[in-house]
């Protein structure tokens, strides 16, 4: 099973999208998975559940910070490439789904009881969610890989 398909499915057994994807990443960059976990929780549902930022998308952020993000505020090089690096992503995820916001992704906003149920009922968690996931999580792939590339 590829590495998207995988925390595709990790978020369909209950984890959050944000959580799914950097909590994946985590031991990669010497987190403890647990405490990525509780690190990306607050992200989720387009951070916090207010259908802004999809979280799919900013999980993918986190790992990106995590492999290209500066671990000394003197280092410029590093802070810009974090930069474009996640200019990126977002730009390709942008692309792909026409919108960052979880809310336009999902076609209602799961911050409103009526939109959670909305999602809920037409299935988005199961159905469009794991799609977005897996996307964030091959966009951020190739980002990373064309990165390393240059």
């Amino acid at each position: 099973m590829s590495k998207c398909k995988e925390i595709a499915e990790k978020f369909c057994n209950g984890t959050s999208c944000s959580q799914a994807i950097l909590s994946s990443y985590a031991e990669q960059y010497g987190l403890a998975p647990e405490l990525a976990f509780k690190i990306a929780a607050g992200f989720s549902g387009g951070m916090g559940r207010t259908g802004n930022t999809c979280g799919a998308l900013t999980g993918a952020i986190m790992v990106a910070g995590l492999e290209k993000g500066a671990t000394h505020k003197e280092d410029q090089s590093a802070k810009q490439n974090t930069y474009d690096t996640v200019g990126e992503l977002i730009a390709a995820f942008e692309q792909r789904w026409g919108t960052t916001e979880c809310r336009e992704l999902l076609g209602c906003n799961i911050g409103t009881a009526e939109g959670y149920e909305a999602a809920r009922d037409q299935a988005l968690f199961i159905v469009r969610c794991p799609e977005i996931v897996e996307s964030a999580v091959e966009i951020l792939e190739r980002v990373i890989d064309q990165a390393e590339e240059e």
